[in-house]
This record gives structure tokens, sequence and C-alpha cells, in this order.
């Protein structure tokens, strides 16, 4: 059977469309990683149709069924979990770890002292919060954006 589950999960993941990635074979054969982006949704379709997809830490990423084939998995928070899928008998499709990366790219880290603010540029910076940000900016970025979403919604 973990032959045949890894035959599946890696079918699945090689039709993913849209993607220019491929997934990377961890140190395990049986273990399929797939990267997304923090802050980046990723379209992910699967030979076989999915019925329930749990993710073993939702603070990191976060995944829906847009149909029984396709799947859009969500980068939360720059960390490790994994994602199982599941059939509509409860089988398993695939046991797969999900990486989420941050981009380095257009994130610029600025360091006053011990204290550590993020801005991502792309293309002019506005403020971000990180995970090892200083509370104070990130309590002040938190409630700018309230304001600014409440000043949207009327």
């Amino acid at each position: 059977m973990p032959g045949r589950l890894c035959r599946i999960v890696i079918a699945a993941l090689i039709c993913w469309g849209g993607s220019a990635l491929t997934p990377a074979v961890a140190q395990d054969q049986d273990t399929i990683t797939v990267t997304v982006n923090a802050n980046m949704a990723r379209v992910l379709r699967i030979n076989a149709p999915a019925a329930t997809v749990i993710i073993g830490n939702p603070a990191v990423a976060d995944v829906t069924i847009q149909d029984p084939q396709t799947l859009i998995l969500t980068g939360k928070s720059f960390g490790r979990t994994n994602m199982i899928i599941l059939d509509a008998n409860g089988d398993p499709i695939a046991d797969t770890v999900v990486e989420v990366a941050q981009l380095k790219s257009d994130t610029v880290t600025v360091f006053m002292g011990a204290q550590r603010t993020s801005v991502a540029c792309a293309p002019s910076c506005q403020p971000v919060i990180m995970l090892g940000d200083d509370p104070n900016y990130t309590s002040g970025v938190i409630t700018s954006s309230t304001l600014v979403e409440g000043a949207a919604s009327n």
C-alpha cells in the first residue's frame, strides 16, 4: 500500500496546472514536499477526487477544495506542516509535507538596536508583519490595517 500511495501522490503533484515548481522529493522516498510562499496561494490539481483535506498546523498553511480535483493551498506563515488528503471513503489519497517559504526579494528587515521591523517593497515599501518583529511595531501595523479596512467598508 505505501508504494501505491507514493505513486498516487507523485502523480497528483506532477499534474499541478500552471506551476513552474516541480515537487522536491525529501529524504524519505515516500514523502513529497510542496512549497508555497507566505501570503500567496497555489493551485494543486490531483488525480483522485478529494473529500477531506487536513492541515497539521493551520497557522502555517490553509487549504480549500475548489472542486474535487482542485485544491487551493495558501501559505500563512513560514514553517513546515503536513497535508493529508482523503477520498469520500476516508481513505488517504496523499500525505504531503507543506513548506511555507518567505519571499526574501521584496522584504526588507530593519534593525533598530534589538527591535526588528519588516517592510515589503514591491514596488513601494509598506509595513508588513513578520515573526520576530517588535511587538509594538506589530500592534501598530495591525491597528493601522484595521482602520484602513474600516474606512474602506464604509
